[in-house]
C-alpha cells in the first residue's frame, strides 16, 4: 500500500512538471523562438514563421506562389499558376523598390539575395527601417553589406554572412523589431537590375533588452596623408559593436596594413579605450597575410574573421591591388553606454629601407555593424552615385 501511494505521488509530480513545461513552452513567458541554434532547436514556442519573396510580397499565410503575371510567366505558360511565375523582380534605373514590409513584433532571421549584374552591386543600396522610423538604421550598398565590395564574387563562409556560388548573398544577423520593419532597394545605376530574394522572419514577442540592428557604409577614395580613416562615428546611445567589413585598395608599393584600429567609447577623447596592433592583426591574421612558402597573400574565410578577396591573387605589394576583409565581434562584442567612434590608420613602410612608417593615401570603404537602442543619430549622407562607382582594377605587374 505504501509503495502504491509513493508511486502515485511520483506520477502526479511528473505529470504536473510535464504540464508546467508544456505550458511554459507555449506561453508568452516561455521560449520566444529567437536566437535559434543547435542547442535549442528542440524547443517549441508560439513564434510564427513567415517569408517574403517575389512569390509572396506580403509574407501572408497561404499566399505564396499565387502570381499569374510574373516575369517568368512565359516560361510557365504551359504549367499555369503555382509554377514559378514570379521568382524575381526587375528594378528600373534610378528607382527604389520595397523588398518587404512587415507589421507586428518579431525578427528577421535570414536574408538571401542574388543580384544581376553583380559588377554593379555598389550601386544597389539596401535600407532597413524599424518600427516606422523615417531615417534608416541600415544604409549600405548591397555588395559591401554582404562582404563583396569590389563588384566581384568571392566565397565567404562566416557565421553571420555567407556568399555562395554563383553569386548568392546570405546573412544571418538577427534583426528584431517591435512594431514593424521595411526593407528597400535603390538602384542608382543607369540600367535596370534584377534581384531574386527571400526574407525569412518570425512573428513573436521581443524581449525588452533587445536592441536594433544597424549598419553604415563609408568610403574615402584617396585618403589624405596622415588622415585617419573613420569607420563610424556619431553613434549615440547604448549598444554593442558587432562587426567590420573593409574594401581596401592599396595605392603605394609594399605592405599596406601596419595601421591600428581604435575604439573610442563613452567620452574617450584623444586616446581610445581599445587600440589594436595592426590591420592584419585586427582581422585575426598576422605577418602581412603571407603564405609561408609562396609569400603571396593568402586569402581565408573563417566563422569570425577573414580576408576572402585578394585582387589579383598572384601579386604582392603592388599599387592597385584590392582586398576584402571582415571581422565579426560575435564572441567579443564591443559594448558602449553613451557613444562610440571607430577608426583605422592607413599605414605602410617607407621603401628606402629606413624602417620608417609611411602614411598611405589609399581607397578605403567600410561597413560598420552594431546593435543599439533607438533612436539612433542620423547617418552622414551616403556618397553620391558617381562617388560609389568601382572603376576597373589597374595593377601593374612588378618590374
Amino acid at each position: 500500500m505504501r509503495f502504491r501511494t509513493c508511486f502515485l505521488a511520483i506520477v502526479a509530480v511528473c505529470l504536473s512538471w510535464t504540464c508546467a513545461v508544456a505550458q511554459t513552452a507555449f506561453s508568452p513567458a516561455g521560449f520566444n523562438g529567437l536566437d535559434m541554434n543547435l542547442g535549442n532547436l528542440y524547443r517549441l514556442s508560439d513564434a510564427k514563421t513567415r517569408s517574403i519573396s517575389p512569390e509572396n510580397f506580403t509574407g501572408e499565410k497561404g499566399k505564396g506562389g499565387m502570381s499569374t503575371d510574373g516575369p517568368a510567366l512565359k516560361a510557365a505558360r504551359d504549367l499555369g499558376q503555382g509554377w514559378k511565375v514570379s521568382p524575381y523582380v526587375r528594378v528600373p534605373a534610378k528607382s527604389t523598390f520595397t523588398l518587404g514590409e512587415i507589421e507586428g513584433s518579431g525578427a528577421i532571421q535570414q536574408i538571401w539575395m542574388t543580384p544581376a549584374p553583380i559588377g554593379k552591386t555598389r550601386s544597389f543600396i539596401l535600407r532597413f527601417y524599424w518600427d516606422g522610423e523615417e531615417e534608416p538604421s541600415v544604409e549600405v550598398p548591397m555588395g559591401d553589406f554582404f562582404g563583396c565590395g569590389w563588384g566581384k564574387y568571392c566565397q565567404i563562409s562566416s557565421l553571420p554572412v555567407c556568399v555562395n556560388p554563383g553569386s548568392a548573398f546570405n546573412c544571418y544577423w538577427t534583426m528584431p523589431f517591435r512594431k514593424g520593419a521595411k526593407i528597400t532597394l535603390e538602384n542608382l545605376d543607369d540600367k535596370q537590375m534584377t534581384i531574386y530574394y527571400q526574407i525569412n522572419y518570425t512573428l513573436t514577442d521581443v524581449p525588452g533588452d533587445a536592441a536594433y540592428f544597424h549598419a553604415q557604409f563609408r568610403r574615402v577614395n584617396g585618403l589624405k596623408a596622415k588622415d585617419v580613416y573613420t569607420i563610424v562615428d556619431g553613434i549615440r546611445g547604448g549598444g554593442q559593436y558587432v562587426g567590420t567589413y573593409m574594401a581596401w585598395e592599396a595605392r603605394s608599393p609594399g605592405w599596406w596594413g601596419e595601421g591600428e584600429i581604435k575604439f573610442f567609447m563613452d567620452g574617450d577623447q584623444e586616446f581610445p579605450t581599445i587600440c589594436g596592433t595592426g590591420t592584419e592583426d585586427y582581422f585575426c591574421g598576422s605577418y602581412g597575410f603571407h603564405h609561408p612558402e609562396t609569400k603571396l597573400y593568402q586569402a581565408y574565410t573563417t566563422p569570425y574573421a577573414g580576408m576572402p578577396q585578394v585582387l589579383p591573387p598572384d601579386l604582392v605589394g603592388q599599387p592597385g591591388q584590392r582586398f576584402g576583409l571582415y571581422r565579426w565581434h560575435i564572441a567579443d562584442p564591443v559594448r558602449f553606454e553613451k557613444d562610440l567612434k571607430v577608426t583605422m590608420q592607413a599605414l605602410g613602410w617607407m621603401q628606402d629601407k629606413s624602417g620608417r612608417y609611411l602614411p598611405l593615401e589609399d581607397d578605403i570603404a567600410s561597413v560598420a555593424y552594431w546593435y543599439q537602442s533607438e533612436p539612433h543619430a542620423k547617418f552622414p549622407p551616403l556618397p553620391s552615385a558617381e562617388q560609389l562607382i568601382v572603376k576597373p582594377i589597374e595593377v601593374a605587374a612588378p618590374k
